[in-house]
Protein backbone atom coordinates (compact mmCIF):
# COMPACT_ATOMS: atom_id res chain seq x y z
CA UNK A 1 0.00 0.00 0.00
CA UNK A 2 3.19 2.41 0.65
CA UNK A 3 3.71 1.98 -3.19
CA UNK A 4 1.99 5.05 -4.42
CA UNK A 5 1.35 8.34 -2.15
CA UNK A 6 -2.88 8.81 -1.03
CA UNK A 7 -4.57 11.66 0.68
CA UNK A 8 -2.65 11.25 3.96
CA UNK A 9 1.03 12.16 2.03
CA UNK A 10 -0.24 15.70 0.73
CA UNK A 11 -1.60 19.29 2.67
CA UNK A 12 -4.46 19.98 0.37
CA UNK A 13 -5.46 23.32 2.57
CA UNK A 14 -6.12 25.92 0.09
CA UNK A 15 -4.96 24.22 -2.74
CA UNK A 16 -6.40 23.32 -6.17
CA UNK A 17 -6.86 19.78 -6.88
CA UNK A 18 -7.92 18.25 -10.04
CA UNK A 19 -10.08 14.53 -9.22
CA UNK A 20 -10.57 11.60 -11.49
CA UNK A 21 -14.03 9.66 -10.38
CA UNK A 22 -16.14 6.82 -11.74
CA UNK A 23 -19.87 7.71 -11.97
CA UNK A 24 -20.19 5.92 -15.27
CA UNK A 25 -23.75 4.76 -14.35
CA UNK A 26 -26.87 2.27 -15.85
CA UNK A 27 -29.19 4.72 -17.36
CA UNK A 28 -32.59 4.09 -18.34
CA UNK A 29 -33.55 4.08 -21.86
CA UNK A 30 -36.67 6.05 -21.65
CA UNK A 31 -36.13 9.26 -19.81
CA UNK A 32 -32.28 8.79 -19.54
CA UNK A 33 -32.16 8.80 -15.94
CA UNK A 34 -29.81 7.38 -13.47
CA UNK A 35 -30.93 4.14 -12.33
CA UNK A 36 -28.39 3.08 -9.88
CA UNK A 37 -26.38 5.69 -7.43
CA UNK A 38 -23.95 3.21 -6.44
CA UNK A 39 -20.78 4.71 -8.22
CA UNK A 40 -21.86 8.19 -8.00
CA UNK A 41 -21.93 7.50 -4.04
CA UNK A 42 -18.57 5.66 -3.87
CA UNK A 43 -16.97 8.91 -5.00
CA UNK A 44 -17.98 10.99 -2.06
CA UNK A 45 -15.56 9.75 0.82
CA UNK A 46 -12.86 11.40 -1.17
CA UNK A 47 -14.68 14.70 -2.12
CA UNK A 48 -16.02 14.89 1.35
CA UNK A 49 -12.77 14.86 2.97
CA UNK A 50 -10.97 17.22 0.39
CA UNK A 51 -13.63 20.01 0.54
CA UNK A 52 -13.40 19.16 4.90
CA UNK A 53 -9.28 19.88 4.24
CA UNK A 54 -10.13 23.05 2.40
CA UNK A 55 -9.48 21.78 -1.03
CA UNK A 56 -10.41 23.59 -4.35
CA UNK A 57 -11.60 20.48 -6.27
CA UNK A 58 -12.83 20.24 -9.70
CA UNK A 59 -13.78 16.70 -10.55
CA UNK A 60 -13.37 14.63 -13.80
CA UNK A 61 -15.43 11.61 -15.36
CA UNK A 62 -17.14 9.87 -17.66
CA UNK A 63 -20.43 8.39 -18.41
CA UNK A 64 -21.28 6.14 -21.96
CA UNK A 65 -19.06 6.47 -24.51
CA UNK A 66 -19.12 9.35 -27.24
CA UNK A 67 -22.22 8.41 -29.95
CA UNK A 68 -23.67 6.07 -27.61
CA UNK A 69 -27.37 6.66 -26.44
CA UNK A 70 -25.77 6.39 -22.55
CA UNK A 71 -23.20 9.55 -23.53
CA UNK A 72 -25.32 12.10 -21.48
CA UNK A 73 -24.12 15.26 -19.85
CA UNK A 74 -22.80 15.01 -15.93
CA UNK A 75 -25.92 17.38 -14.35
CA UNK A 76 -27.73 14.94 -13.02
CA UNK A 77 -24.40 13.23 -11.26
CA UNK A 78 -23.54 16.53 -9.87
CA UNK A 79 -26.94 16.92 -8.77
CA UNK A 80 -26.41 13.52 -6.92
CA UNK A 81 -23.75 14.66 -5.11
CA UNK A 82 -24.74 17.69 -4.11
CA UNK A 83 -28.10 15.92 -2.41
CA UNK A 84 -26.11 13.36 -0.75
CA UNK A 85 -23.46 15.39 0.50
CA UNK A 86 -25.61 18.50 1.71
CA UNK A 87 -22.95 20.22 -0.39
CA UNK A 88 -23.48 21.53 -3.88
CA UNK A 89 -21.22 20.38 -6.39
CA UNK A 90 -21.56 22.73 -9.22
CA UNK A 91 -21.78 21.37 -12.81
CA UNK A 92 -19.80 23.42 -15.26
CA UNK A 93 -20.39 22.56 -19.14
CA UNK A 94 -17.11 23.10 -20.59
CA UNK A 95 -13.96 20.76 -20.08
CA UNK A 96 -11.12 22.62 -20.84
CA UNK A 97 -12.21 25.80 -21.86
CA UNK A 98 -12.37 29.47 -20.84
CA UNK A 99 -15.51 28.61 -18.95
CA UNK A 100 -14.07 25.92 -17.12
CA UNK A 101 -10.92 27.73 -16.67
CA UNK A 102 -12.84 30.83 -15.05
CA UNK A 103 -14.57 28.38 -12.57
CA UNK A 104 -11.77 26.62 -11.58
CA UNK A 105 -9.73 29.95 -10.71
CA UNK A 106 -12.58 31.21 -8.91
CA UNK A 107 -12.48 28.23 -6.16
CA UNK A 108 -12.89 29.19 -2.97
CA UNK A 109 -11.66 26.76 -0.08
CA UNK A 110 -13.88 23.37 0.31
CA UNK A 111 -15.36 24.38 -2.85
CA UNK A 112 -16.62 21.01 -5.59
CA UNK A 113 -17.56 21.83 -9.46
CA UNK A 114 -18.05 18.77 -11.65
CA UNK A 115 -16.54 19.46 -15.31
CA UNK A 116 -18.09 18.47 -18.56
CA UNK A 117 -18.19 14.71 -19.54
CA UNK A 118 -14.35 13.60 -20.12
CA UNK A 119 -14.97 11.66 -23.36
CA UNK A 120 -16.17 14.73 -25.29
CA UNK A 121 -11.98 14.80 -25.25
CA UNK A 122 -11.41 13.13 -28.87
CA UNK A 123 -8.02 11.67 -27.37
CA UNK A 124 -9.56 10.38 -24.48
CA UNK A 125 -9.54 6.91 -24.86
CA UNK A 126 -6.83 6.75 -26.33
CA UNK A 127 -4.13 3.59 -25.16
CA UNK A 128 -1.00 5.65 -24.12
CA UNK A 129 1.27 5.92 -22.11
CA UNK A 130 1.57 8.61 -19.21
CA UNK A 131 4.22 10.52 -21.22
CA UNK A 132 2.45 10.35 -24.69
CA UNK A 133 -0.78 11.77 -23.39
CA UNK A 134 0.95 14.13 -20.98
CA UNK A 135 1.67 16.09 -24.18
CA UNK A 136 -2.21 15.85 -25.21
CA UNK A 137 -4.23 19.08 -24.99
CA UNK A 138 -6.38 18.23 -21.90
CA UNK A 139 -3.02 17.80 -19.83
CA UNK A 140 -1.61 20.62 -21.22
CA UNK A 141 -4.47 22.78 -20.39
CA UNK A 142 -5.59 22.01 -17.23
CA UNK A 143 -2.72 20.68 -15.54
CA UNK A 144 -1.37 24.18 -14.88
CA UNK A 145 -4.15 25.38 -12.99
CA UNK A 146 -3.85 22.57 -10.29
CA UNK A 147 -1.55 21.80 -7.26
CA UNK A 148 -2.43 17.88 -7.28
CA UNK A 149 -4.08 15.09 -8.89
CA UNK A 150 -6.09 12.75 -7.63
CA UNK A 151 -7.14 8.87 -8.91
CA UNK A 152 -10.17 7.65 -7.45
CA UNK A 153 -11.64 6.02 -10.49
CA UNK A 154 -10.66 2.21 -9.58
CA UNK A 155 -13.73 0.98 -12.13
CA UNK A 156 -11.48 2.51 -15.04
CA UNK A 157 -8.58 1.46 -13.55
CA UNK A 158 -7.71 -0.92 -16.47
CA UNK A 159 -7.76 1.71 -18.61
CA UNK A 160 -4.62 4.00 -20.13
CA UNK A 161 -6.71 7.17 -20.74
CA UNK A 162 -5.60 10.47 -20.93
CA UNK A 163 -7.07 11.63 -17.61
CA UNK A 164 -6.58 8.63 -15.81
CA UNK A 165 -2.77 8.30 -16.46
CA UNK A 166 -1.74 11.86 -17.90
CA UNK A 167 -1.74 14.11 -14.87
CA UNK A 168 0.53 11.72 -12.65
CA UNK A 169 3.11 12.49 -15.18
CA UNK A 170 3.46 16.14 -14.46
CA UNK A 171 1.30 16.76 -11.02
CA UNK A 172 1.92 15.36 -7.25
CA UNK A 173 -0.16 12.43 -7.24
CA UNK A 174 -2.31 10.13 -4.89
CA UNK A 175 -5.19 7.84 -4.70
CA UNK A 176 -8.39 9.06 -3.28
CA UNK A 177 -9.82 6.52 -0.81
CA UNK A 178 -12.17 4.25 -2.99
CA UNK A 179 -9.29 3.10 -4.24
CA UNK A 180 -7.03 3.09 -1.86
CA UNK A 181 -9.73 0.51 -0.08
CA UNK A 182 -10.31 -1.21 -3.45
CA UNK A 183 -6.59 -2.61 -3.92
CA UNK A 184 -6.34 -3.12 -0.24
CA UNK A 185 -9.74 -5.35 0.24
CA UNK A 186 -8.81 -7.19 -3.32
CA UNK A 187 -5.36 -7.43 -2.54
CA UNK A 188 -6.37 -9.81 0.40
CA UNK A 189 -8.53 -12.23 -1.37
CA UNK A 190 -5.58 -12.37 -4.08
CA UNK A 191 -2.31 -12.05 -2.06
CA UNK A 192 -3.40 -14.17 1.25
CA UNK A 193 -7.27 -15.49 1.25
CA UNK A 194 -8.50 -17.34 4.26
CA UNK A 195 -9.10 -20.73 3.16
CA UNK A 196 -10.92 -22.38 1.94
CA UNK A 197 -11.72 -19.78 -0.73
CA UNK A 198 -14.45 -20.16 -2.91
CA UNK A 199 -15.30 -18.00 -6.12
CA UNK A 200 -18.41 -17.91 -7.41
CA UNK A 201 -19.18 -17.07 -11.11
CA UNK A 202 -22.24 -16.17 -12.79
CA UNK A 203 -23.98 -13.78 -15.13
CA UNK A 204 -23.41 -14.42 -19.21
CA UNK A 205 -20.13 -13.66 -19.82
CA UNK A 206 -18.36 -16.83 -20.69
CA UNK A 207 -15.66 -16.06 -22.55
CA UNK A 208 -14.76 -13.81 -20.26
CA UNK A 209 -14.60 -15.84 -17.35
CA UNK A 210 -12.34 -18.35 -19.01
CA UNK A 211 -9.14 -16.79 -18.24
CA UNK A 212 -10.15 -15.67 -14.76
CA UNK A 213 -11.36 -19.30 -13.84
CA UNK A 214 -8.08 -21.38 -15.28
CA UNK A 215 -5.58 -18.26 -13.44
CA UNK A 216 -7.07 -18.23 -10.16
CA UNK A 217 -7.28 -22.10 -10.27
CA UNK A 218 -3.62 -22.56 -11.49
CA UNK A 219 -2.21 -20.29 -8.90
CA UNK A 220 -3.94 -21.30 -6.15
CA UNK A 221 -6.03 -18.09 -5.26
CA UNK A 222 -9.24 -20.10 -5.37
CA UNK A 223 -9.85 -23.84 -3.57
CA UNK A 224 -13.06 -24.16 -5.92
CA UNK A 225 -14.82 -21.80 -8.24
CA UNK A 226 -19.05 -22.35 -8.74
CA UNK A 227 -20.04 -21.45 -12.08
CA UNK A 228 -24.00 -20.40 -12.46
CA UNK A 229 -26.16 -18.29 -14.57
CA UNK A 230 -25.61 -18.81 -18.49
CA UNK A 231 -21.45 -19.18 -17.64
CA UNK A 232 -21.98 -22.19 -16.18
CA UNK A 233 -24.49 -23.92 -18.64
CA UNK A 234 -21.63 -23.12 -21.31
CA UNK A 235 -19.35 -24.56 -19.31
CA UNK A 236 -22.15 -27.43 -18.88
CA UNK A 237 -21.98 -27.57 -22.88
CA UNK A 238 -18.39 -27.79 -23.07
CA UNK A 239 -18.39 -30.74 -20.89
CA UNK A 240 -21.12 -32.45 -23.45
CA UNK A 241 -24.66 -32.17 -21.25
CA UNK A 242 -27.46 -31.62 -22.92
CA UNK A 243 -28.61 -27.75 -21.88
CA UNK A 244 -31.71 -27.67 -23.91
CA UNK A 245 -31.77 -26.09 -27.97
CA UNK A 246 -33.36 -22.99 -25.90
CA UNK A 247 -29.70 -22.14 -23.87
CA UNK A 248 -28.10 -22.82 -26.54
CA UNK A 249 -29.85 -20.47 -29.28
CA UNK A 250 -28.97 -17.79 -26.11
CA UNK A 251 -25.40 -18.47 -25.63
CA UNK A 252 -24.30 -20.20 -29.21
CA UNK A 253 -22.55 -17.06 -30.17
CA UNK A 254 -19.92 -17.84 -27.12
CA UNK A 255 -19.53 -21.47 -28.57
CA UNK A 256 -16.95 -20.70 -30.40
CA UNK A 257 -14.85 -24.07 -30.91
CA UNK A 258 -11.54 -22.06 -29.12
CA UNK A 259 -13.30 -21.08 -26.36
CA UNK A 260 -15.30 -24.70 -25.65
CA UNK A 261 -12.02 -26.11 -26.12
CA UNK A 262 -10.91 -23.88 -23.52
CA UNK A 263 -13.61 -24.80 -21.24
CA UNK A 264 -12.86 -28.56 -21.75
CA UNK A 265 -9.01 -28.31 -20.49
CA UNK A 266 -9.44 -26.10 -17.82
CA UNK A 267 -12.91 -29.29 -16.42
CA UNK A 268 -10.19 -31.41 -17.15
CA UNK A 269 -7.15 -30.38 -15.10
CA UNK A 270 -9.28 -28.81 -12.71
CA UNK A 271 -12.87 -30.71 -12.77
CA UNK A 272 -12.33 -31.49 -8.83
CA UNK A 273 -12.48 -28.03 -7.71
CA UNK A 274 -15.50 -26.57 -10.28
CA UNK A 275 -18.95 -26.92 -9.27
CA UNK A 276 -21.37 -26.56 -12.20
CA UNK A 277 -25.05 -26.49 -12.02
CA UNK A 278 -27.08 -29.75 -11.87
CA UNK A 279 -30.69 -28.82 -12.66
CA UNK A 280 -32.06 -25.58 -13.16
CA UNK A 281 -35.62 -23.37 -13.30
CA UNK A 282 -37.54 -22.06 -15.81
CA UNK A 283 -41.04 -20.44 -16.43
CA UNK A 284 -43.95 -22.87 -17.58
CA UNK A 285 -46.98 -20.96 -18.20
CA UNK A 286 -46.01 -18.26 -16.00
CA UNK A 287 -44.95 -20.63 -12.80
CA UNK A 288 -41.12 -21.65 -11.58
CA UNK A 289 -40.60 -25.87 -13.16
CA UNK A 290 -37.77 -27.38 -13.02
CA UNK A 291 -35.86 -30.09 -14.49
CA UNK A 292 -32.15 -31.75 -14.44
CA UNK A 293 -29.63 -30.63 -16.65
CA UNK A 294 -27.95 -33.81 -18.60
CA UNK A 295 -31.50 -35.06 -19.76
CA UNK A 296 -33.39 -33.88 -22.55
CA UNK A 297 -35.12 -30.38 -21.02
CA UNK A 298 -38.53 -29.08 -21.62
CA UNK A 299 -38.37 -26.01 -24.26
CA UNK A 300 -37.84 -23.15 -22.20
CA UNK A 301 -35.33 -20.99 -21.06
CA UNK A 302 -33.53 -21.29 -17.84
CA UNK A 303 -33.81 -18.26 -15.36
CA UNK A 304 -32.49 -20.22 -12.50
CA UNK A 305 -30.65 -22.75 -11.07
CA UNK A 306 -32.56 -25.96 -9.70
CA UNK A 307 -33.08 -26.61 -6.09
CA UNK A 308 -30.41 -29.37 -6.09
CA UNK A 309 -28.04 -26.92 -7.31
CA UNK A 310 -28.84 -24.60 -4.74
CA UNK A 311 -28.11 -27.54 -2.00
CA UNK A 312 -24.79 -28.33 -3.72
CA UNK A 313 -23.65 -25.02 -3.85
CA UNK A 314 -24.36 -24.17 0.25
CA UNK A 315 -22.88 -26.50 0.89
CA UNK A 316 -19.55 -25.51 -0.54
CA UNK A 317 -20.01 -21.98 0.33
CA UNK A 318 -21.33 -22.99 4.40
CA UNK A 319 -17.12 -24.14 4.43
CA UNK A 320 -15.47 -21.25 3.01
CA UNK A 321 -13.51 -18.29 4.64
CA UNK A 322 -13.33 -16.57 1.97
CA UNK A 323 -15.78 -15.82 -1.11
CA UNK A 324 -15.96 -14.02 -4.18
CA UNK A 325 -19.34 -13.43 -5.88
CA UNK A 326 -19.14 -11.96 -9.67
CA UNK A 327 -22.55 -12.29 -11.49
CA UNK A 328 -25.72 -13.35 -10.32
CA UNK A 329 -27.02 -17.05 -11.00
CA UNK A 330 -30.35 -16.57 -12.41
CA UNK A 331 -32.69 -13.78 -13.60
CA UNK A 332 -32.63 -11.97 -10.12
CA UNK A 333 -35.34 -9.26 -11.37
CA UNK A 334 -37.79 -12.06 -11.69
CA UNK A 335 -38.85 -12.66 -7.65
CA UNK A 336 -39.57 -16.70 -8.39
CA UNK A 337 -36.21 -16.43 -10.45
CA UNK A 338 -34.48 -15.27 -7.90
CA UNK A 339 -33.90 -17.54 -5.74
CA UNK A 340 -30.70 -18.99 -6.86
CA UNK A 341 -28.78 -15.76 -6.10
CA UNK A 342 -30.27 -14.99 -2.56
CA UNK A 343 -29.38 -18.03 -1.59
CA UNK A 344 -25.87 -17.80 -2.90
CA UNK A 345 -25.93 -14.23 -0.77
CA UNK A 346 -27.32 -15.33 2.09
CA UNK A 347 -24.96 -18.64 2.31
CA UNK A 348 -22.42 -16.50 2.03
CA UNK A 349 -23.19 -13.76 4.39
CA UNK A 350 -24.55 -16.08 7.51
CA UNK A 351 -21.05 -17.25 8.48
CA UNK A 352 -17.50 -14.76 9.31
CA UNK A 353 -16.35 -15.43 5.70
CA UNK A 354 -14.96 -12.29 4.12
CA UNK A 355 -17.11 -12.02 1.19
CA UNK A 356 -16.29 -9.76 -1.57
CA UNK A 357 -18.71 -9.09 -4.58
CA UNK A 358 -18.03 -6.92 -7.87
CA UNK A 359 -19.87 -5.92 -11.28
CA UNK A 360 -22.99 -3.65 -11.90
CA UNK A 361 -25.39 -6.53 -12.03
CA UNK A 362 -23.81 -8.39 -8.44
CA UNK A 363 -24.10 -5.56 -7.12
CA UNK A 364 -27.95 -4.38 -8.10
CA UNK A 365 -28.59 -7.96 -6.89
CA UNK A 366 -27.23 -7.18 -3.36
CA UNK A 367 -29.15 -3.74 -3.30
CA UNK A 368 -32.13 -5.51 -4.59
CA UNK A 369 -32.14 -8.16 -1.90
CA UNK A 370 -31.10 -5.94 0.89
CA UNK A 371 -27.52 -7.93 1.31
CA UNK A 372 -25.03 -4.83 0.43
CA UNK A 373 -24.97 -4.54 4.37
CA UNK A 374 -24.01 -7.79 4.79
CA UNK A 375 -21.54 -8.17 2.55
CA UNK A 376 -17.93 -7.08 3.52
CA UNK A 377 -17.14 -5.03 0.69
CA UNK A 378 -18.59 -4.30 -2.61
CA UNK A 379 -16.17 -3.51 -5.40
CA UNK A 380 -16.90 -0.62 -8.28
CA UNK A 381 -14.56 -2.70 -10.73
CA UNK A 382 -15.80 -4.78 -13.04
CA UNK A 383 -13.12 -4.99 -16.09
CA UNK A 384 -10.61 -3.31 -13.24
CA UNK A 385 -11.25 -6.18 -11.08
CA UNK A 386 -10.97 -9.35 -13.91
CA UNK A 387 -7.54 -7.85 -14.76
CA UNK A 388 -6.66 -7.42 -11.20
CA UNK A 389 -7.53 -11.36 -10.47
CA UNK A 390 -5.51 -12.01 -13.28
CA UNK A 391 -2.89 -10.66 -11.72
CA UNK A 392 -2.42 -8.23 -15.17
CA UNK A 393 -0.77 -4.62 -14.46
CA UNK A 394 -3.44 -1.79 -13.91
CA UNK A 395 -2.60 1.00 -16.12
CA UNK A 396 -3.91 3.53 -13.40
CA UNK A 397 -2.73 2.29 -10.18
CA UNK A 398 0.95 1.81 -11.83
CA UNK A 399 0.86 5.60 -12.95
CA UNK A 400 0.11 6.49 -9.50
CA UNK A 401 3.23 4.30 -8.70
CA UNK A 402 5.64 5.57 -10.66
CA UNK A 403 4.48 9.54 -9.29
CA UNK A 404 5.32 8.12 -6.16
CA UNK A 405 8.47 6.88 -7.37
CA UNK A 406 9.43 10.59 -9.36
CA UNK A 407 8.35 12.77 -6.07
CA UNK A 408 10.96 10.58 -3.69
Amino acid sequence: MDSFRTLDDFDFSGKRVLVRIDVNSPLDKKDLTIKDTSKILSAIPTLKELSDKGARTAVLSHQGRKDHWDYIPLSQHADILSAQMGKKVRYIDDLMGDEAKRAIMALGNGDIILLKNVRSYAEEDHKLSPEHHAQGALVKHLAPLFDFFVNDAFASAHRSHASLVGFTHVLPSAAGRLLEREVRSISKIVECPKRPAVFVFGGTKFSDSLPIVKHILASGIADAVILGGLVGLAYSAAAGKDIGEENLKIIRHELSPEHVNEAKAILSEFGSRISLPIDVAFDKNGTRAEAPLGQELPPYPSLDIGSKSIALFSQILSGAKTILISGPVGVFEREEFSIGTRSVFDMSTSSSAFCIIGGGHTTAAANQMSYAKRISYISTGGGALEHFLLGKPLPVIEALRHAALRER
